[in-house]
């Protein structure tokens, strides 16, 4: 697994994304835009895998599961920030709502992960051995590597 699908496996189980700018990580993107950050994902790793025709699809499959588990994982609270600012708006902590976000992320991450790992295994496993050693090798290699402009 390389450390792209590591991080954008952490950031999709966790809800993490990337503040940096002109890095689109879905926020704000129209399903057009969404398409495209994938297909070009999709033909970068392909150029660096040398993917054939039957593991793009798997590799597109992966991204496309990762990002219905990472929306499952937002959820339908528009803004957070202010979700978590109202826990402590009272004279004591709203314990009560800051669990049950806990609970909602937690079933989000519980129902989708089965997906996503299936996704993973699918992809990983139709890579051919060479293949598969250039994604150790590129996990190995530590945060530089074939995306880190984003």
């Amino acid at each position: 697994m390389s450390f792209f699908f590591k991080r954008r496996l952490r950031r999709s189980l966790f809800g993490f994304g990337s503040n940096r700018p002109g890095c689109h990580r879905g926020a704000g993107m129209t399903p057009e835009q969404a398409a495209e950050r994938r297909d070009w994902i999709v033909n970068r790793a392909a150029d660096k895998l040398s993917l054939n025709a039957e593991q793009k699809p798997l590799l597109a499959a992966l991204i496309d599961q990762i990002a219905a588990q990472r929306q499952a994982m937002v959820g339908s609270i528009a803004d957070p920030r202010a979700e978590m600012r109202s826990w402590f708006a009272g004279a004591s902590f709203d314990a009560g709502r800051a669990q049950s976000l806990i609970n909602d992320k937690a079933s989000a991450l519980q129902s989708q992960s089965p997906a996503v790992v299936a996704a993973l295994a699918a992809f990983y496993d139709s890579l051919n051995p060479a293949q598969q050693q250039r994604v150790r090798d590129f996990m190995d290699g530590g945060r530089r590597g074939w995306f880190r402009r984003c």
